[in-house]
């Protein structure tokens, strides 16, 4: 009879070996290369302590010499307090490659993530599926994607990408709400060495999925310079979520400085008076929240829109800009891409919207038609309109032609608006409506005053059709507010729609509206 000491001495070994399945030549390796083991990944992620594993001896059936883990760890643990499950491929497994075992962990843990409503943190570094289960790993990427759709809009899910990751194991993140990798990260369908020997192409693998290109390509939502500050991003901006979209986001400090700052009053002066001088829309956006507090989102793509998070009052809002430093914050195809995906993020769990516009309208150019402006940009109010979370915009300056729409303006769906004195709202701009409306007066002009009759013509147009007065006076807009009092204004109208009941749609038999795609 195995004494009871007998069988505990084996279960430690066991777990020893399970810590660490493709023993020291892979802890050597791992050292050599200077970075953590999976299990000290997850550490680093979550709260000190709170790591629990869940199937660590698991492993193939049939095979007497198969790892345990089967190249996955599984578990739970504590961001902030709160639970959450955590994936991660060990790259010393089988690669990191997604076997039948592997898949069956993942989707184990996935549904751990929905009973309890918790969100997922998945830790990437995998070459894919598994080339010897074959069909069986082919099939597991199936099953999983399914399980990841059933959690997507109803828990937060952040995939954080390490190393090589390719084919299934792009494709599986990719279907998460944020992706975040280091700077030594690469991302593709198929890698170099593959492309070559089917169409001869030779290209490296930074310019084919490197972090700077994914990012570039929005792909990749943020790029950190090392693993911890990938960590500490997820962290970050799971801090802004609920733990599931049946709850509100967490509060974080709320009712700090009531009365207008220093600080505030430095959005008088903000505006440049011409308005073809640029400014940094960040610097308006750093008055305008909690602590000046703003966490980017897709930074790197299309950066003529700022998307991001912040907080009101403590509560978190998910906040969408133009950017007048880069082609003068106009919309363009890939912008609108980065909005729609945005206003939907923050719809799915209860984060309102705060628009803050200047823009002359939408981009135009050939390259912008071919691009699919027309498509893509008519995605953005259909966005908005399907919103049912609190939206308010603000127009500090320039809102021009169709922009107007995407930009959360009233008519689409704001609960509340608001303008600064500086604003301009209006099909086009002066110098553009000039050109059209009055070719032919300042045609019968003689040529020595023409220049002077326009600049004219410009000055009436912005004093008379384009100020926030003709759009307050007609209600398109609910005030024209000094920008000092924009922080308290937003404050105070939250503060109205935090109990904003969700709309019942009227009855509609279909199925589901059809996006422009």
């Amino acid at each position: 009879m195995v004494s009871t000491k007998a069988k505990l001495d084996g279960l430690a070994e066991i777990l020893a070996i399970a810590a660490e399945p493709a023993g020291e030549a892979a802890v050597a390796k791992r050292a050599k290369k200077g970075v953590p083991s999976v299990r000290e990944r997850m550490n680093m992620l979550l709260d000190p302590g709170t790591f629990i594993e869940i199937g660590a001896l698991a492993r193939q059936p049939g095979q007497t010499d198969a790892l345990y883990g089967d190249g996955l760890v599984t578990g739970r643990g504590l961001i902030h307090g709160r639970t959450v499950v955590v994936i991660a491929h060990d790259p010393t497994v089988y690669g990191g490659s997604v076997g039948i075992t592997a898949a069956r962990k993942f989707m184990q843990a996935l549904k751990l993530a929905f009973d309890n409503g918790c969100p997922v943190v998945t830790i990437n570094e995998s070459p894919g599926a598994r080339v010897q289960d074959a069909a069986g790993s082919l099939a597991s990427f199936g099953d999983m994607t399914r399980v990841l759709e059933k959690l997507s809009g109803y828990v937060p899910q952040v995939s954080i990408m390490l190393g090589k990751c390719a084919a299934g194991s792009v494709y599986g993140p990719i279907n998460t709400d944020v992706l975040v990798g280091t700077k030594d990260t690469y991302m593709f369908v198929t890698g170099p060495d593959v492309i070559k020997a089917v169409n001869g192409e030779d290209i490296s693998a930074e310019a084919l999925g490197g972090a700077e290109v994914q990012a570039k390509r929005g792909t990749l939502h943020h790029v950190a310079d090392d693993e911890q500050e990938a960590f500490d991003w997820a962290r970050n901006y799971l801090s802004f979520m609920p733990s599931s979209c049946l709850e509100q986001p967490p509060i974080v400090n709320p009712g700090l400085e009531p009365d207008i700052t220093a600080y505030d009053l430095e959005l008088e002066t903000i505006i440049p008076d011409s308005d073809r001088a640029g400014y940094d829309m960040h610097d308006v956006l750093l008055r305008l929240f909690d602590d000046g507090e703003f966490h980017e989102i897709r930074a790197a793509f299309a950066p003529n829109l700022i998307t991001g998070f912040a907080r009101v009052d403590g509560y978190p809002v998910g906040v969408i800009a133009n950017q007048p430093l880069v082609l003068g914050g106009s919309v363009d195809a890939a912008c609108s891409d980065k909005g729609t995906y945005f206003i939907r993020l923050c719809n799915a769990f209860n984060i309102p919207l705060i628009f803050v516009t200047d823009t002359p309208g939408v981009l135009p150019g050939l390259d912008q038609e071919d691009a699919g402006v027309i498509i893509r940009g008519g995605r953005m109010p259909r966005a908005i309109i399907e919103a049912t979370v609190p939206i308010i915009s603000l127009v500090v300056r320039k809102s021009y032609g169709g922009a107007y729409g995407m930009m959360g303006c009233r008519q689409v769906g704001a609960d509340v608006s608001f303008a600064w004195p500086t604003a301009r709202i209006a099909v086009i701009g002066a110098e553009s409506a000039v050109d059209l409306a009055a070719k032919r007066q300042l045609a019968a002009v003689p040529e020595e005053h023409r220049a002077a009759a326009r600049d004219f013509m410009i000055n009436q147009y912005n004093e008379t059709i384009a100020t926030p007065w003709v759009a307050a006076e007609r209600g398109y807009i609910d005030a024209v507010i000094e920008p000092s009092r924009t922080r308290l204004e937003i404050r105070h109208a939250l503060r109205l729609l935090r109990d904003k009941p969700p709309v019942k749609p009227e009855f509609n038999p279909r199925k589901h509206p059809l996006y422009p795609m």
